[in-house]
């Protein structure tokens, strides 16, 4: 591995770090917490989507959320491939870890129990995913996963498409408003919690003066909001969000961060906001389906096993 110093003078010359003898042990600590919550996100939407998808409105309509499904399958690997490259047991993190230790947005432990919800879950969790990834992809000093994110940045952009054009054709069938105004309500706050902490709070630095990825968490929510806000404003769906013309960004208009009621898909605004050391109380404890998502994941490989 390299030093401190060598590293710095590598990256200040514009070269991509290629294999573990040219990072630091910072450098690799900090790329494979990127990288696993990358994975984990990719491979815990597949049941999650799965499970919505069973409600899909037409054969056709179920083949396109299964295309989409294959596809975060195949992130998944990508990023769990890279993940055993720097020394990772990718067995034991796909299929042994506990549920509790996987690493993905809290969103994902709430069931998209129709199909409102899981096109609102492309147009708004897979708009996340295509910034985040496609951050990564631009300024990553990484070269394996900036090379593998040229399949991964197209195949997320078609997520949120086919997101945007369902929730457009359902915005005009009767009732469609009401339903995706639901779906919206909860989904909406989420996705803006995606981006975790503020930077003011942020607790890892090295993934932005490593070049690991390009931006900050402020910086990529403030550009999913530039484009989420306009998109709900077109279909005429609310959002608590505007954009501050004298603060040049755009603003949450309700108390946030807030306590989210998981069961009832509800958040509890009339409470005020909370604390971000709250927010991630609720984050580590995990939601209603972590340990069944995770379950179904590696339920055939301990059949596999057992056999």
């Amino acid at each position: 591995m390299l030093t401190e110093e060598q590293l710095r003078q590598r990256l200040s010359k514009g070269l991509l770090v290629e294999t573990p003898d040219q990072m630091t042990e910072q450098y690799r600590d900090d790329l494979i917490r990127v990288l696993t919550v990358s994975g984990d996100t990719e491979l815990v939407s597949v049941p999650s989507y799965y499970y919505a998808a069973q409600r899909a409105p037409s054969l056709n309509s179920k083949i396109s959320g299964l295309a989409i499904i294959q596809d975060e399958m195949s992130h998944a690997h990508i990023a769990y491939r890279l993940l055993e490259d720097l020394g990772v047991d990718k067995e034991w993190l796909i299929y042994k870890r506990p549920a509790r230790q996987f690493k993905y947005p809290y969103s994902f432990d709430i069931p998209l129990d129709s199909w409102e919800e899981l096109v609102t879950a492309n147009a708004f969790y897979d708009r996340a995913g295509f910034i985040l990834l496609g951050d990564a992809f631009k300024h990553t000093t990484y070269g394996p996963w900036k090379r593998a994110l040229v399949k991964v940045d197209k195949e997320e952009n078609f997520h949120l498409r086919h997101g945007e054009i369902w929730m457009r054709r359902l915005i005009k069938e009767q009732g469609g408003h009401e339903r995706l105004q639901r779906a919206v309500d909860w989904m909406f706050l989420l996705t803006v919690e995606w981006f975790g902490l503020p930077d003011d709070l942020k607790l890892h630095g090295g993934q932005l003066s490593y070049g690991i990825k390009g931006s900050s968490n402020d910086t990529l929510r403030q550009q999913w909001l530039s484009q989420a806000v306009p998109f709900c404003n077109e279909l005429g769906l609310d959002v608590p969000a505007r954009f501050d013309e004298a603060q040049k960004k755009w603003g949450i208009t309700c108390p946030f961060p807030a306590q989210f009621d998981a069961p009832n898909k509800r958040w509890e605004l009339e409470k005020g906001a909370i604390s971000w050391d709250d927010v991630l109380v609720r984050w580590k404890g995990r939601g209603t389906m972590n340990e069944y998502y995770v379950e179904r994941i590696q339920w055939g490989y301990r059949e596999m096993q057992n056999a």
